[in-house]
Formats: structure tokens, C-alpha cells, sequence
């Protein structure tokens, strides 16, 4: 199984293509997509759908696993991180990829152990898991990491369940 994380954000947009064989996981590729302050909002927006949708195109995963949009007061932080949401999901249905979506205590629990870890414990277990030896910068792509192993944990479940 191949699975697409994604935490999404417009100024960095985190992504890491991690992937399950038997028993065995691995990064296949991650990274993030960056943005200029300076660019306009919709040309921005254009950079992310389109790099997004490059990574489904060429590594076609079985699946996308998102960070559910979460924000505490700063609605004008949440504006733009919904926007740049959006295109992701709407780069992943334009190309038929099925969606998860979690919010970051589902993903902290199902990587950490608990919904309160602190982006420490939750770089350490992705380094951990994925046996990467440097931390992956920016956090987002540690966030990504964290999204895609949340993704393949909650995909075996669901099989072994059906």
C-alpha cells in the first residue's frame, strides 16, 4: 500500500509518500511545497494544486491521508490553511485518489501512542518508524509523515475489519 500524507498549509505545505510492504514501512519520498509571502493568494494556491497533483500523478498511491482542518482563534491563519486544503482535495479527486482525514490528535495517537504528544515525540517516533536517520525540516513534513503512517495504520484496520 502507498499512501499520500498531507499537512496542509499555504505557505508550506508538507508531503511524504510513505509505503507499506507486508510488515515493512518506508518513506518513498517526502518533502514540502513552499510559497512566497509575496505571491498573490490564487497563484499560490495554483503552485501547491499543481505540485500536489505531479506527486499523485507519478507515484498514483492508493490513498491520501489529510490533516483535518484545526485552528484555535486565529481565524486568519484558517482562512488560507482551508484554502490550500481545498486543492489538495480537489487534487486528489481529480484524479480519483480515495481520502482520510484525521484530526492532529488522531494522528499524534495513532503515530505516538497519545493525542497530547508534542511535535518532539511525534518527529522522534516518524524517525523511529521510517528508520530516517536526519529529522525531517520543516515540522510539516514530520506532520506528513506522521499523516501518511496514521493513513496506512486506520487502511490495515479497515481491511482487517471488512
Amino acid at each position: 500500500m502507498l499512501v499520500l500524507g498531507i499537512d496542509p498549509g499555504t505557505a508550506i505545505c508538507g508531503y511524504a509518500v510513505v509505503e507499506q510492504l507486508g510488515n515493512k514501512i518506508h518513506a518513498v519520498q517526502y518533502g514540502a511545497v513552499f510559497t512566497d509571502k509575496d505571491e498573490l493568494p490564487e497563484m499560490r494556491l495554483k503552485k501547491i494544486y499543481e505540485e500536489i497533483s505531479a506527486l499523485i500523478g507519478h507515484y498514483k498511491p492508493d490513498l491520501m491521508s489529510i490533516e483535518k482542518l484545526f485552528f484555535n482563534r486565529n481565524v486568519t491563519t484558517a482562512i488560507p490553511v482551508g484554502q490550500a486544503r481545498g486543492v489538495v482535495l480537489l487534487a486528489a479527486a481529480n484524479q480519483g485518489l480515495k481520502i482520510l482525514e484525521f484530526t492532529p490528535m488522531q494522528i499524534k495517537s495513532s503515530v505516538v501512542g497519545t493525542g497530547s504528544a508534542t511535535k518532539e515525540q511525534v518527529t522522534y517516533m516518524v524517525q523511529h518508524l521510517l528508520n530516517i536517520k536526519e529529522k525531517p525540516k520543516p515540522d510539516d513534513v514530520a506532520d506528513a509523515l506522521a499523516a501518511a503512517l496514521c493513513g496506512i495504520n486506520t487502511a490495515s484496520t479497515m481491511r482487517w475489519i471488512n
